[in-house]
C-alpha cells in the first residue's frame, strides 16, 4: 500500500506540473524514479523509453504506467497510469466548457512565455544524462545523428525507431547471419513499412453520438505511433476533413489547449470530445484514447527487462535507444525555436539547462521560477 501511495503522489505531481510535452515528461519521469528514488536502474529506463516508443500510443503515458508497475505491480500501472492522466483531463474539461461559454482559448498563455524556455533546459539536461548512456560507440552516435535528419526531413518516426534498431542488430550480429537470416531482417522492414501504412486508416460515422465519440477515439488510441505530436495530423484527417465534427479552427485550437496544459498531450482528445458531445463526450473521448496503451503496457511491459538478455533483442533495443535520444534532441531543437524568442527567454533556458546538468534540484521550483518570471514580464 506505501508503494501504490508512493506511485500516486508521484504521478499526480507529474500530471499536474508536467508542463512541455512528452519529451519534458520523460525527462521528469527520469529525475523522479531514477535519480530520487531508484525504482529502476538508467539502462531500464532508457530501455523503456526505446519499446514504449514503437507501440501505438502516447509514450510518456506508457513510460508512467510501465515504472508504475515496476514499483506497484499491477495495481500500480492501473494507478500510476490514471493520476498521469486525470489532472490534465480535468484540467482540459474546465478550459473547454470556458471555451464553449465565453470563447476563452488563450487561457494560461501568459505563462508560457517564462515556463516553456525553462522546461526546454531541463529537457536538454535530459538528453545529455540519458544520451550518455545510449550512445555507447560511434556507430551509436552516426545512428543518432540520421535519426536526428530523418526527423527534420519529415520520415515516418516508427521508420526511424525501427530502422534504426534493425540496423544496429545486423551491424553487431553480421557474422552470425545465415542467408535465411538476411531474410528475415527484409520481413521485418517490410512489415514495418505495411504497419505504418495500415496505421493510416479512416473511419467513417453517421451523427455524433457517445459510442461514435468513444469508438473513433478508441481507433486513435490504438494506431497512433509517434507520440502526442502525431496525433495531430491523425485528428486533422479524421475528425476535421473526414468526419466534419469541427472546423480546422476549432482544431487549432483544441490543439493549443493540449500545448499549454500539463500531463499527456493526447488530452487533446478530451477537448474535442467536450467539443463535440459534451462533458460525457470528452470523458469517453479520454477513456478511449488511452484504453489501448493501459492493455498493451499491460501486455508487453514484461518484456523489456527479458530483451535486455538475447545478444539480438538487445542490440535492437541500443539502436531504438538511440533514435530515441535522437528524437528528443530534434524535438526540443524544434520547440527551442518557439520557446526561445529573446534574451530573456534564452537566458531562462540555460540557467535551468545548467542547474539540472550540476545540482539537479527539484525541477519543480525551476518551473514556478520560470512561470512568475514570464508573469512579472507580462505584467510590467
Amino acid at each position: 500500500m506505501d508503494r501504490l501511495a508512493e506511485v500516486a503522489g508521484v504521478f499526480l505531481k507529474l500530471g499536474t506540473i508536467g508542463f512541455g510535452g512528452p519529451a519534458a515528461h520523460v525527462a521528469m519521469m527520469r529525475e523522479e524514479v531514477v535519480v530520487r528514488r531508484e525504482w529502476v536502474s538508467e539502462q531500464e529506463f532508457l530501455d523503456a523509453l526505446g519499446a514504449t516508443s514503437v507501440i501505438p500510443g502516447p509514450g510518456s503515458t506508457q513510460m508512467a504506467m510501465y515504472l508504475s508497475r515496476r514499483r506497484a505491480g499491477w495495481p500500480g500501472l492501473v494507478v500510476g497510469g490514471a493520476c498521469f492522466i486525470l489532472p490534465a483531463m480535468a484540467i482540459v474539461l474546465a478550459l473547454a466548457w470556458a471555451y464553449v461559454e465565453y470563447g476563452a482559448t488563450d487561457v494560461g498563455r501568459g505563462l508560457l512565455y517564462g515556463l516553456t524556455p525553462v522546461v526546454i533546459g531541463i529537457v536538454a539536461a535530459a538528453v545529455v544524462a540519458l544520451g550518455r548512456l545510449a550512445i555507447r560507440s560511434v556507430r551509436l552516435a552516426v545512428l543518432t545523428a540520421i535519426v536526428i535528419a530523418g526527423f527534420f526531413l519529415d520520415v515516418n518516426i516508427l521508420v526511424l525507431l525501427l530502422g534504426a534498431g534493425v540496423l544496429e542488430m545486423v551491424a553487431r550480429n553480421i557474422v552470425r547471419f545465415r542467408p535465411d537470416g538476411t531474410a528475415a531482417v527484409a520481413l521485418l522492414v517490410a512489415s514495418t513499412v505495411r504497419s505504418t501504412t495500415a496505421a493510416r486508416v479512416r473511419g467513417t460515422v453517421g451523427g455524433v453520438a457517445l459510442w461514435e465519440v468513444f469508438l473513433e477515439f478508441l481507433k486513435l488510441g490504438a494506431v497512433v505511433f509517434g507520440s502526442g505530436y502525431v496525433l495531430f495530423a491523425f485528428l486533422q484527417r479524421d475528425i476535421v476533413d473526414h468526419l466534419h465534427w469541427l472546423t480546422t479552427q476549432q482544431l487549432v485550437d483544441a490543439v493549443s489547449i493540449g500545448q499549454v496544459t500539463p500531463g499527456p498531450v493526447f488530452t487533446t482528445a478530451t477537448f474535442v470530445g467536450y467539443l463535440v458531445a459534451g462533458f460525457w463526450g470528452g470523458v469517453l473521448a479520454t477513456f478511449g484514447i488511452f484504453l489501448p496503451s493501459f492493455l498493451l503496457v499491460a501486455a508487453f511491459g514484461w518484456l523489456i527487462p527479458v530483451l535486455r538478455r538475447s545478444r539480438w533483442s538487445a542490440a535492437v533495443l541500443d539502436g531504438v535507444n538511440a533514435a530515441a535520444v535522437g528524437l528528443m534532441a530534434a524535438v526540443t531543437w524544434e520547440l527551442a525555436g518557439t520557446a526561445i524568442v529573446d534574451v530573456l527567454t534564452a537566458a531562462l533556458a540555460l540557467v535551468a539547462f545548467v542547474v539540472m546538468v550540476r545540482w539537479r534540484p527539484n525541477y519543480g521550483w525551476l518551473i514556478a521560477a520560470g512561470a512568475a518570471v514570464g508573469l512579472v514580464h507580462t505584467l510590467v
